[in-house]
């Protein structure tokens, strides 16, 4: 284990956002499997916790601990592709863009995806990261195979055939099983999607919203609060030719409007709360109709440079409308300046166990407040909203549930926490948010 110790670092850790910051013991990057048993055997006998951690695009303290931060930098890149089983496997430290990239230079691509590629792709997984579909699900929902190494050290690979019980909860994990060290996803040959991004008015866009829904294989859009304008986007199958946003006109839509004068609006907005509804105004009428094709990852995902917090709830698909428009009655009567879009998506149902569209139909719906805004009293208000629709909240985004409630919104809950009991009886990968979520 010399090699892996030289790689041993200790310094305070702290998340994307900045919200959360843990000081570890030390903090391990292993190069495999084998080394990450070591790891875990180690700290065991040091009587340390263990996390894995990704990026910290989570804005929960999911991978907080001051014990030992495994990082799995060096367990990046691709593994294989299996192009008869339409298969890549990535090392858990995988970068999604590295992984879209790579793809894409071997004509494939996964199914659907997020806004985002800068987590890994085991720290997407593990919460639950997701993009907008209607037949489509998460990432979790593409895997076909884990490799993971539990808190005896065993290296385990799951699948639908092997420990189908341990895979039916690993593919969102939460931290609390193991350490996955490679993930294996189905993909397909690369495909092109046309984006079509529309302004609507609230009142349309939550009319129509089921038709929208139906219509289109990845419905989302953003509500301005303050304003009943939104902005909607489209994403539906093509057969081409690609025709992706010009360079100019995808600079000033993708990187000035919408992340640096965005940008300076959300500083003067926690600067001066008073010119929020003003700015949105602006913010709500700044992005103009346009139409593109590309393949797939260059659609689904965008650059987030605007750092901020976020709380999102998977809701019952019937129950969304109804919920965004008590979300909108609730900001326009309160005296709250919100400065950040609401995002709403949708998924189909899954057999992950605490997937959040687990055995459902979902539509999450997400709020954002800029990074340094107080943000607790709209987060509660919207909080108390979603929970009265049977909301699930994100694993990785701010939340106040515990494993009381939580069970109840869970068919499958105590199969997960059996399964914790058995794969990690004395706690190795437990923190403080495990402990409130699951229980202990």
């Amino acid at each position: 284990m010399t090699d892996t110790y030289a790689r041993t670092t200790t310094s305070t850790w702290r998340n994307w956002a900045g919200n959360v910051t843990a000081r570890p013991v030390r903090a391990v990057s292993p190069a495999s499997a084998g080394e990450t048993a070591e790891v875990l055997r180690r700290a065991s006998e040091d009587g340390l916790r263990v996390k894995p951690v990704g990026t910290g695009h989570s804005f929960t303290a999911t991978a907080a601990t001051d014990g030992v931060l495994v990082r799995p930098d060096l367990m990046a890149g691709i593994r294989d592709i299996d192009r008869t089983a339409m298969t890549v496997t990535a090392g858990a430290g995988t970068p999604l863009e590295r992984l879209n990239t790579a793809l894409a230079r071997e004509g494939l691509s996964l199914t659907n995806m997020g806004d985002i590629m800068e987590q890994t792709v085991a720290g997407a997984v593990s919460t639950g990261t997701h993009g907008t579909g209607r037949d489509s699900a998460s990432l979790s929902a593409q895997i076909r195979a884990l490799e993971m190494v539990t808190a005896d050290g065993t290296v385990l690979r799951c699948s639908p055939d092997e420990h189908p019980d341990v895979f039916a909860a690993a593919r969102t994990g939460l931290g609390a099983l193991g350490v996955i060290t490679a993930v294996t996803f189905a993909v397909e040959p690369v495909f092109l999607l046309t984006a079509r991004e529309e302004p609507m008015t609230f009142d349309r866009v939550t009319a129509d919203f089921q038709q929208l829904v139906a219509e289109n294989e990845h419905f989302e859009f953003y509500w301005f609060p303050h304003t009943g304008n939104c902005n909607t986007k489209r994403n539906n199958r093509s057969a081409g030719p690609a025709a992706p946003p010009g360079k100019i006109s995808g600079w000033i839509e993708d990187e000035l409007l919408s992340n640096g004068v965005f940008q300076v609006a959300c500083s003067v907005g926690r600067a001066v709360p008073a010119a929020v509804p003003a700015l949105a105004r602006i913010a709500s009428r700044a992005l103009s109709a346009r139409t593109y094709t590309d393949i797939p990852y260059k659609v689904f995902t965008s650059p987030r440079r605007v750092r901020f917090v976020e709380m999102e709830y998977a809701l019952p698909r019937e129950a969304a409308v109804d919920a965004l428009r008590e979300l909108k009655a609730m900001v326009e009567r309160s005296p709250l300046r919100v400065g950040f879009p609401v995002e709403v998506r949708t998924a189909p149902a899954d057999d992950i166990t605490l997937s959040t569209a687990s055995d459902r139909e979902s539509v999450y719906i997400a709020v954002h407040l800029y990074r340094g805004t107080p943000y607790q009293a709209y987060f509660t208000a919207v909080e108390r909203i979603m929970t009265g629709y049977a909301g699930r909240p994100h694993w990785g985004k701010i939340h106040t549930r515990d494993a009381g409630h939580l069970a109840g919104l869970y068919p499958r809950f105590g199969e997960f926490t059996a399964l914790r009991d058995r794969l990690d009886p004395g706690r190795l990968f437990a923190n403080d948010y495990l402990r409130r979520i699951l229980g202990d």
